[in-house]
């Protein structure tokens, strides 16, 4: 990291942000709230009107795949085993716990962000597979790659695939992925035992689960682009309505990359205070608001499928297409909320 990367020296109001708290209370209220809401959605409030319920059901599945990312990176408490208990049931049913962190971990190291190979949550293709594919697909990714076709078919494609690449883990024998699912196994139960009593027939809730994953498509949308700089590859959307809320300010995306232990609910002012050097690191990086985001490229592709800055080489022996385009929490192409 060269000196311009670094935060300003001597900013005591910065450092007491990034100063973990013992017991991070907005993150634990918001946890009773999401659970308390999803439990409503699916009983009292489905039965009251459907569309209300199945549309409250996939918000809070899209704002607990958010606490399941803070959780990841260490909050709302220190110890690792208990984050992971408060948010390891299953609510988007096919995403282990376990493989999000891992996944969204790997994807943490900055110089490989948008590798088609090395970075889990990387929505591009190598150029050699790209163009190997058949028209009909090379049309349906690039739908895909516009941010209604992201949020529309984005988490169908991006299941599929993510399931295929974690069912080829399995059969290699791959023993943490064993682990983690089986432990994801276990924790379904009380989200399948609550949803088949609840007044939410399974044919809602799916829908529910795909509203939630189309959602968070959207913050995934742009979050990365490709650079030559490892550090420009990230966005800042400076938004702070209701999304800001719903992906608890990962929207500051630059920002929790640059100190990923810092609280959701202390990136705003962390930003705030350090404004122009975060967007001097990003090469100017920014969207305004979502707003501006939906836009620009509701109907339009931001970015080409294959990787413009990737030689268009076949892959070498042992390399193969992972997990290449995007589903939800952010799953962005592994299935996983980044």
């Amino acid at each position: 990291m060269t000196t311009a990367d670094k935060a300003p020296a001597g900013d005591t109001a910065c450092a007491d942000l990034r100063t973990p708290d013992r017991i991070e209370w907005p993150t634990l209220l918001m946890l009773v709230a999401t659970y308390g809401l999803w439990l409503l959605a699916t009983g009292v409030v489905y039965a009251w009107s459907g569309i209300a319920g199945v549309v409250l059901a996939g918000v809070m599945i899209a704002q607990h795949s958010s606490l399941q990312h803070e959780a990841l990176h260490g909050h709302p408490f220190r110890m690792r085993w208990l984050n992971a208990a408060l948010v390891s049931p299953g609510l988007t049913l096919t995403v282990p716990f376990g493989r999000f962190r891992d996944t969204h971990l790997a994807h943490h190291h900055d110089p490989i962000l948008t590798d088609p190979y090395d970075d889990p949550e990387s929505n591009y293709l190598d150029p050699a597979v790209w163009h190997g594919l058949p028209c009909p697909a090379q049309l349906l990714l690039l739908v895909n790659n516009t941010l209604l076709g992201r949020m529309v078919v984005g988490p169908l494609i991006g299941m599929v695939l993510w399931l295929w690449s974690e069912m080829v883990l399995l059969r290699a024998g791959d023993a943490a992925v064993r682990r983690d699912w089986a432990l994801h196994v276990l924790w379904l139960v009380p989200v399948i035992g609550w949803v088949w009593l609840a007044a939410m027939p399974w044919w809602a809730y799916l829908l529910a689960v795909w509203i939630g994953h189309g959602l968070l498509k959207l913050r995934t949308y742009l979050e990365h682009r490709a650079h030559d700089l490892a550090r420009a590859r990230t966005v800042i959307v400076e938004d702070r309505g209701p999304f800001a809320l719903l992906f608890l300010n990962n929207n500051f995306h630059a920002v929790h990359h640059m100190h990923p232990t810092v609280a959701w609910y202390r990136l705003p002012a962390l930003y705030a205070a350090q404004r122009t050097h975060y967007l001097r690191r990003n090469e100017g990086y920014l969207f305004r608001s979502y707003a501006q985001v939906f836009r620009a490229y509701l109907l339009r592709v931001k970015d080409p499928v294959a990787h413009p800055l990737m030689p268009g080489q076949a892959p070498a022996a042992g390399q193969s297409i992972r997990r290449n385009v995007g589903t939800s929490p952010e799953l962005s192409k592994n299935g996983t909320a980044g």
